[in-house]
């Protein structure tokens, strides 16, 4: 519980910095990058606070130039403030619709290019992958928790299709990442952290245009993402990632 209050507690000291220097610079030059490294700052050190640590595997071998569609699992609250300052270059994401509202808030997420996103509408969904696909051909990358909730058990919940409708669209590469390990350190339903190991593990982009459908495409990221799973969590055996794959710790 600790840990947890302390990680809490530094967002909390970190928000007057970013709502007296990073909003107003944000609006004054319409450039989110300044606010976008703030956040991405706070997030991951508040996590390091913690006692959570965190290795990657693969992330080497993507192109920083290049522009990816990031789809992971997704099992904790830790899983966003861990894997989103790993990604290279700018990341754009999916949040509840609500939160445009909030005048400062909504303008900012505005500016960042962030995706509005109502799960209970399915012409709300329809309109945000429109939205995403614009924000794709500006050349940011897009990560998207692809079960839409968090799992209980740390196994894969059912695929929402909307982001390999996305995928297929855009054309670009589908990079699979699962994450591991969150699940112990703060799975849903509790509130305290413990310390402890994640390990994020970027797969090989896979193209899109390899694929005859989406329904092809979305199978084989499924089959990506579980491989990385423990096997005691994983839905089919699968062979374990490349071995060779280089790791890297604590690297944000």
């Amino acid at each position: 519980m600790i840990r947890t209050i302390a990680m809490l507690g530094f967002w909390v000291l970190a928000a007057p910095i970013a709502a007296l220097i990073g909003f107003p610079w944000t609006f004054i030059t319409g450039d989110v990058s300044f606010l976008y490294r703030m956040f991405m700052f706070g997030a991951w050190n508040g996590v390091r606070l913690t006692g959570v640590r965190v290795q990657t595997v693969g992330l080497d071998k993507l192109d920083p130039a290049r522009t990816y569609i990031f789809m992971s699992n997704h099992v904790s609250n830790l899983d966003p403030p861990i894997t989103i300052p790993l990604i290279p270059k700018r990341s754009s994401v999916m949040v509840k619709k609500e939160l445009f509202s909030f005048p400062i808030l909504g303008r900012a997420m505005r500016i960042g290019s962030l995706v509005p996103v109502d799960r209970g509408n399915r012409d709300a969904g329809i309109e945000s992958v429109r939205i995403s696909k614009q924000v794709v051909q500006q050349g940011l990358n897009m990560t998207i928790y692809v079960e839409g909730h968090r799992s209980f058990d740390g196994k894969l919940l059912p695929f929402k299709k909307g982001p390999f409708y996305l995928a297929m669209e855009c054309g670009v590469p589908v990079v699979p990442i699962t994450i591991v390990g969150t699940h112990d350190v703060m799975p849903k339903g509790r509130f305290a952290i413990k310390p402890g190991l994640v390990t994020v593990i970027f797969h090989p982009p896979i193209e899109p245009q390899n694929f005859g459908s989406r329904d092809c495409l979305m199978e084989k990221v499924r089959a990506v993402i579980d491989s990385g799973l423990p096997e005691g969590l994983q839905s089919i055996p699968q062979t374990p990632p490349d071995a060779n794959m280089h790791v890297k710790h604590d690297q944000p």
